[in-house]
């Protein structure tokens, strides 16, 4: 097969010794070729090309936010997509049953190439910017914007450096004194003033170092968007919120200022001024109104054999 492999140099779990390994592997059986990311939106137009070329899998040495440019250039297309954890959470590549070890993620890629474990699977996209786990609106993402400027934290104390920044974008740096948006899902159905919204397109949400944060349950990679919005302004009840997505998920899914919503194709999210949004853990900036849709069979992805999401098919011709 002829493989590109993707690499952020400056990804948390990058290193020249795990680069030079993986790149052996991988070129042992297979054409490959390698390229580096330089700038923001770079993996996009590197897997679009790759695609246009004839490439039949593109490999993500990074972090989610890599990997979220990679599958936007990918979607719609025949090319693979096969994530190796680089980053210090690596969302996507866990919840496909990924070993956190890249090394390891590397042997189990190549069993899965020569087993031909290749699914489709449907993306969310948000004002036209695609993502596979999750986007989030509100006060989520502005903890990512503050998350971003202590970046180079993460490689060490990623869990951490979150619980931080929630805590100083809560007391300092989001006006949380009022619903910031509302959420029209048509037919009626609208979700008023709502701080802070997860839509899913996978579970769980993220991870706190090792443990799931799970939001909604329900969703998966066979179904929709599935919606979890925070209406309360409490700070005590979203931490008590936060430490139920951690464990048993019982408060979150009955408190009275969390609203679900499952199976959703589209909605509208219209704020009361402008809102923050973020995709797979990327901060996109404010907005006044999203767009958000459910592309069904947009992308080709890699799964492990024997994994929990989908047992392997035929090779492509």
């Amino acid at each position: 097969m002829r493989v590109l492999l993707i690499v952020n140099a400056v990804a948390s779990s990058v290193t020249a010794r795990r680069r030079v390994v993986i790149q052996k592997a991988l070129g042992a059986d297979h054409e490959l070729e390698v390229a580096e990311t330089t700038r923001r939106g770079h993996a996009a137009r590197l897997a679009r090309a790759a695609a246009l070329e004839g490439v039949d899998v593109v490999v993500v040495l990074a972090g989610d936010g890599t990997l979220n440019e990679a599958a936007d250039g990918l979607a719609g297309t025949d090319t693979a997509l096969a994530p190796l954890p680089g980053g210090s959470t690596n969302v996507f590549a866990r919840t496909i049953g990924v070993s956190r070890d890249p090394v390891e993620a590397t042997a189990e890629l190549l069993t899965s190439l020569d087993a031909g474990a290749f699914r489709r699977i449907g993306l969310g996209v948000a004002g036209g910017r695609r993502f596979l786990f999750h986007c989030g609106i509100g006060f989520d993402a502005a903890v990512i914007e503050q998350a971003e400027r202590r970046s180079m934290l993460k490689r060490y104390a990623a869990p951490v450096l979150f619980v931080v920044a929630a805590f100083d974008t809560w007391l300092r740096g989001f006006d949380h004194s009022r619903g910031r948006f509302d959420l029209e899902l048509g037919g009626g159905d609208v979700i008023d003033d709502s701080i802070f919204t997860i839509v899913s397109n996978s579970s769980p949400y993220t991870f706190f170092g090792s443990r799931p944060v799970i939001v909604e349950p329900g969703t998966g990679l066979d179904t929709a968007l599935g919606i979890t919005a925070f209406c309360t302004r409490e700070m005590q009840a979203i931490v008590r919120l936060g430490l139920s997505a951690v464990g048993s998920g019982f408060l979150l899914r009955r408190h009275r200022g969390v609203a679900h919503r499952h199976d959703i194709r589209e909605l509208l999210v219209r704020g009361h001024g402008p809102f923050p949004y973020q995709v797979d853990g990327e901060y996109l900036g404010e907005v006044d109104e999203l767009d958000i849709v459910f592309e069904p069979d947009a992308l080709t992805i890699v799964v492990p054999v024997g994994g929990a999401h989908g047992a392997p098919r035929p090779a492509r011709s």
